[in-house]
Order: structure tokens, then sequence, then C-alpha cells
């Protein structure tokens, strides 16, 4: 659950580059070296999960987050930035 004006990162694609611009099984323009050392040349991979988690529960939160989708639905705030978006005053809820 995000707010509105959150909503807007939530749109970046995880992949806009196109599958031959950045390969690393392709030899034409940036592509695989031929007899390179890789583990001379070995990149900064890229984490789907990256570092970030939850500050309530410590789970690991897939985006830019504050907060994972449970506590943020259960504390009724904005997992991005933390801003109360809804009353879970008469929500019955566990105490989780």
């Amino acid at each position: 659950m995000v707010c509105d004006k959150c909503e807007k990162k939530l749109s970046k694609v995880i992949v806009p580059d196109k599958w031959k611009e950045g390969a690393s099984n392709t030899t034409e323009t940036g592509g695989r070296k031929i007899n390179e050392n890789k583990l001379l040349s070995k990149k900064k991979r890229w984490t789907p999960y990256g570092n970030t988690k939850c500050m309530i529960c410590k789970q690991q939160v897939h985006q830019e987050a504050k907060y994972c989708h449970t506590c943020a639905y259960s504390k009724g705030v904005c997992a991005m930035c933390g801003k109360q978006v809804l009353d879970t005053k008469f929500y019955k809820q566990s105490n989780v």
C-alpha cells in the first residue's frame, strides 16, 4: 500500500534496455570480450531484493521502501514514505 505521491516511483521498469545492449553473451558493441578473465572483470551485479529491510519486522523488502506490505497494511501507512494513508482503528486485525 503506497500513497499517491509514491505511486509514481513504482512505474519504473526493471529492464528498460534492449536485449542486445549490454548482454554478456554477445561479442558486438560492448558485449563479452574474447580471452578475458572473468574474475578480474567482474561487475557489480544487480540484486532484486537489495539491502533494504522493513523497519518493524526486519524482513527484506523488494523495493526502496521502509515497511513490508503486511506491516504497512496493518499500521495503515505508506510502505515507501511512512505517511498515514488509512485509518485502521476499527479494523479487526490480529496482534502480530
